[in-house]
C-alpha cells in the first residue's frame, strides 16, 4: 500500500471513530461527585456510549455535547499524521486504535478538568498489551521492554510531581502518564524525553497565554492531560519518522 493511500485510510478511520465520540465525551464530562452522566440535560436517560450527543426525547433534539464534525476532523487529522510518520510498520495499528481515546480524554479534561479512570488505566494496559503483540510481528521498529520501563518511569515521575504539588498535578495525570510512557518508550528513551518536554512546554505556554490574556492568574490550575497527550503525540510523530 502506498503512503498516500495509507494516510487516506487512516484519515477515514479517524473521521468515523471521531464522529462516534460525542456521546462518550458528554457522559464522561460529569461533575466530580459522579463517575459519568446518566441523563441528558433534559433529564432523560442516556443509552449507550457511542454516537451523537443528541436526545430523541427532548423536543428540540439539540445536541448537548461536543459536535461530531469537530471531533471527526480532529481525530482524522491525528490519525493521518500518525500514518504519514509511521508508514506501513505494524505499530501503526496500535496508534490508530489509541488515537480516538486520546482525543476523547483531551476533550473531557478540557471540559471538566477530569481524566476518567475507565479510560486512563485501560489505555495504559491496552498500549502495553497491543505493543507486546506487535513486538512479535516482523518489521516493527520499536522495543517492548523499553515501552514497559518507560511507562513505569513516566508514571513514577508524575507521581512524584503529584506528591510535591497535588494542586497543580492531578492523580489522573499520573495514570495517564503510564499510557503515554508506554507509547513513547516504544521508540526509545530519547522519544520519551522529547514527548515529555513537549508536554510540559506546551502546558507552560498555554498557562502563560491565559495569564497574559487575563483569563487566569499565575497560580490558577489548568487541565494538564491535553498537553500530556499532545506532547506524546509530538514525540510519537518524531520517533516514528526517525525510526
Amino acid at each position: 500500500m502506498s503512503t498516500a493511500l495509507l494516510v487516506l485510510v487512516a484519515a477515514l478511520w479517524g473521521a468515523v471513530a471521531g464522529a462516534l465520540l460525542p456521546r462518550a465525551a458528554y457522559r464522561f464530562s460529569a461533575p466530580e461527585d459522579e463517575e459519568w452522566r446518566e441523563r441528558c440535560p433534559g433529564g432523560h436517560p442516556i443509552g449507550g456510549w457511542i454516537g451523537r450527543a443528541r436526545c430523541g426525547q427532548c423536543g428540540t433534539g439539540t445536541p448537548y455535547g461536543p459536535g461530531a464534525p469537530m471531533l471527526a476532523t480532529v481525530t482524522a487529522l491525528v490519525c493521518a499524521a500518525l500514518a504519514a510518520a509511521t508508514d506501513t510498520r505494524p505499530e501503526l495499528v496500535v496508534w490508530l486504535l489509541l488515537a480516538p481515546v486520546g482525543v476523547l480524554l483531551t476533550v473531557v479534561d478540557f471540559r471538566v478538568r477530569r481524566l476518567p479512570n475507565p479510560l486512563t488505566l485501560p489505555l495504559a494496559g491496552a498500549a502495553l498489551a497491543l505493543l507486546g503483540l506487535v513486538a512479535l510481528v516482523p518489521e516493527h521498529a520499536g522495543d517492548w521492554p523499553t515501552a514497559l520501563w518507560a511507562a513505569l518511569a513516566l508514571g513514577a515521575g508524575y507521581y512524584v510531581l503529584y506528591l510535591v504539588n497535588p494542586g497543580g498535578m492531578g492523580f489522573g495525570d499520573v495514570k495517564l502518564a503510564l499510557g503515554a510512557g508506554a507509547a513513547l518508550g516504544w521508540y526509545g528513551w530519547s522519544t520519551v524525553m522529547l514527548g515529555t518536554f513537549a508536554g510540559f512546554l506546551s502546558g507552560a505556554l498555554y498557562g502563560w497565554a491565559l495569564v497574559i490574556l487575563r483569563r487566569a492568574g499565575r497560580k490558577s490550575a489548568i487541565p494538564f492531560g491535553p498537553f500530556l497527550i499532545g506532547g506524546a503525540f509530538v514525540g510519537l510523530l518524531i520517533g516514528a519518522y526517525a525510526a
